[in-house]
């Protein structure tokens, strides 16, 4: 198949890039149309628009791009990435069969600006398919308008062969001056969305039980500095690493050197890619309870679920897993076997494959 995508390949956009690395992987001949982006090999990349201008000029002119470029290529399907912005450039377009995928911002937040919210109704009734990753936001877009029997569950999936239990990297651990500390582990961007504030206010109730403790604070964002000056006005800083954005092939290495894995996120589609990685490395999870978070742990049995904001609550649960090595144990077996058997990357981008060809037919 000549596919299209419509998506942004940035580095720190996980999905996108993996996605379309899979179908590069199966032979197909992918092309992206892309605002922002980085090389992807095997992809013939077409940038579109002024990637530091934010202005309504700009976004009519990814639009015109967009067309332009879709009547060039004359892919036999079309897949935008997230609802406004290369949903919107699709749905413009006017090419079928126009699949869009939803990622959860831009059905759950996104909407909430009339302007967007049109833009995002526009899209949903132009797309021939959806997918989502969670029935909450499925939910949300029949009620932005979008039809029910179009939307398709499909998982981002998680590679459990290339995520998985392994020895403990001692150069890495050496390198971040672990030594034999345990070790707590976030890797959400420093956005507000992701509240890592409240695993800082997290830290000095669990030193004063566990003064070895280290924090691990990965990703990037506008909340560094804020996160950092938290931290050295608590008195932890020389207890946190900040070691901004891991490339995705090293992760193994970092979340295996760990011993939890913490997300305070107030908001998600699914299950966080990097919450389905720790638990593929069998690494036990403690995350904030909303969406479809319950649906994936199990408090208690799997994992642990805390209130969102609730630092004292965080605080607890990291200093019982730390303390509880069997628990931690039990939880990380747990945890990888369920991403074996319901999260499956191969499994779910083969069901992705067979949608593309049923619409092709149709």
């Amino acid at each position: 198949m000549k596919i299209c995508f419509i998506a942004n390949t940035r580095a720190e956009s996980i999905h996108e890039p993996r996605w379309i690395k899979w179908f590069i992987d199966r032979g197909h001949d992918v092309h992206v149309i892309t605002p922002t982006h980085d090389d992807i090999k095997g992809a013939k990349i077409y940038p579109i628009g002024n990637t530091k201008e934010k202005s309504l000029f700009n976004f009519i002119c990814k639009i015109v791009q967009t067309r332009k470029l879709v009547e060039k290529i004359k892919p036999d399907i079309l897949h935008a990435h997230y609802a406004f912005g290369p949903g919107v450039f699709g749905a413009f377009s006017g090419f079928h069969p126009f699949i869009l995928t939803a990622l959860g911002s831009d059905i759950l937040i996104d909407p909430s600006f009339k302007l967007k919210k049109i833009a995002v109704k526009y899209t949903l009734k132009k797309v021939d398919a959806i997918t989502c990753d969670a029935q909450h936001i499925k939910d949300s877009m029949i009620k932005l308008g979008a039809e029910d029997r179009k939307i398709n569950i499909i998982y981002f999936g998680t590679d459990a062969s290339k995520f998985s239990p392994q020895k403990k990297d001692k150069t890495l651990k050496k390198k971040l001056g672990l030594d034999d500390s345990p070790v707590v582990i976030s890797l959400r961007s420093l956005k507000p969305i992701y509240n890592i504030e409240s695993l800082v206010m997290a830290i000095p109730i669990v030193l004063k039980q566990i003064p070895k403790a280290k924090f691990i604070i990965a990703g990037q964002g506008p909340e560094e500095k804020m996160l950092k000056d938290l931290a050295s006005s608590l008195k932890v800083l020389d207890s946190v690493i900040f070691v901004g954005l891991i490339p995705n092939d090293n992760l193994p290495n970092y979340l295996t050197a760990s011993n939890v894995y913490v997300s305070t996120s107030l908001s998600d589609a699914g299950l966080a890619a990097s919450t389905a990685e720790a638990m593929a490395c069998e690494l036990p999870v403690i995350i904030t309870d909303f969406g479809a978070n319950a649906e994936w742990i199990q408090d208690g049995k799997n994992g642990f679920l805390v209130p969102m904001k609730n630092s004292k609550s965080l605080a607890d649960k990291i200093i019982v897993l730390l303390k509880d090595k069997n628990l931690r144990e039990k939880f990380g077996k747990k945890g990888r076997q369920l991403i074996k058997e319901r999260l499956d990357y191969d499994t779910e981008m083969s069901k992705m494959e067979r949608i593309y060809e049923e619409l092709i037919k149709k």
